[in-house]
């Protein structure tokens, strides 16, 4: 087990993808690794796909959809329930 949560949000470079970029850097804590996946890349695309993402942005939890973005955007109350910003 790994000892930190892996968060990982699908972007496309837009405002909308931006804020929740911010939001999530300013809720992750130490045990977080964020990174930031440009939707634009063919891989990222790829991986995307795999995960069942059909839009951005979509917050992926140590390798599952935040719930938040399942049928709608992210947002902090969900992403927090999902374990962001929460110590292993």
């Amino acid at each position: 087990m790994s000892d930190k949560r892996k968060v990982e949000v699908f972007s496309a470079g837009c405002p909308a993808c931006d804020e929740i970029i911010d939001l999530v850097h300013q809720v992750a804590c130490p045990s977080c690794e964020v990174e930031v996946l440009d939707m634009r890349s063919p891989d990222i695309a790829k991986r995307a796909q795999a995960l069942g993402i059909h839009s951005v942005p979509t917050v992926v939890i140590d390798g599952e959809v935040a719930g938040c973005c399942v049928d709608r955007g992210p947002d902090e109350a969900t992403l927090r329930a999902a374990g962001l910003g929460q110590p292993l």
